[in-house]
């Protein structure tokens, strides 16, 4: 609904119950909701699919929900079982089966469905993975990693983007620009604002100007 206190289906009320505030359903048909007991997950029926309750409760991605408790964050499973052992200062979502979180010790890394690390090394940030690819922040500089926690090329930014159809958006001492996926600029213009390319084209600007710009940085209008 609209004040985000109960679901529609149609436009009329999935069942009658309400709550202070719900969250969108997720496969395999649970959503997460807030009533006077605290946040949990419901089946389609409204009916909570465990005894639990938690500060905060998110959706399921990949069969896994983050939740928050006093003593910090960690992942369960459709039947509302913790996914394993260890807690967290922060969980995000599991995307293509692996998730950013953050330790008590402020690193960042990815953990798998069973929250075993994929890589020894510990950043200052980490993203989600997208097609096996991840942004990371280290003391040194972002950069890309795959899936085994390895650099995809041995270039350093100030800033940092995921790969969209083969290309990434990338900041150095110049300002924003795009990159291919061995961290090599495509054209040598710099932009202050830039988006990844949708279908060819990419939304830029500098200063009060806009542009739209092709895959060779050619400039295809102004405004």
């Amino acid at each position: 609904s609209d004040d985000y206190t109960h679901f529609l289906h149609n436009g009329k009320s999935l069942f009658e119950k309400r709550f202070i505030e719900v969250l969108k359903f997720h496969e395999p048909g649970l959503a997460p909701v807030k009533d006077e007991s605290g946040w949990h997950h419901i089946n389609s029926n409204g009916q909570s699919i465990y005894n639990e309750r938690y500060l905060r409760a998110f959706g399921y991605y990949f069969a896994r929900a983050a939740v928050t408790t006093e003593d910090g964050c960690f992942h369960i499973t459709e039947k509302g079982n913790a996914a394993y052992k260890d807690q967290y200062i922060w969980c995000g979502n599991y995307q293509e089966n692996l998730c950013a979180v953050k330790s008590f010790t402020k690193d960042y890394f990815h953990i798998d469905l069973d929250g075993s690390r994929i890589y020894n090394n510990s950043f200052l940030y980490v993203g989600d993975f997208k097609d096996g690819i991840a942004c990371v922040r280290s003391l040194n500089g972002w950069f890309h990693i795959d899936a085994a926690g390895k650099p995809l090329n041995n270039r350093l930014f100030l800033g940092l983007g995921v790969f969209h159809k083969g290309y990434a958006t990338a900041k150095d001492e110049k300002g924003w620009f795009h990159i291919n996926k061995l961290g090599q600029e495509i054209y040598p213009e710099r932009y202050e604002i830039i988006e990844p390319f949708y279908n060819g084209v990419s939304l830029v600007g500098i200063s009060d100007s806009n542009y739209l710009i092709s895959e060779r940085g050619k400039i295809i209008n102004e405004f």
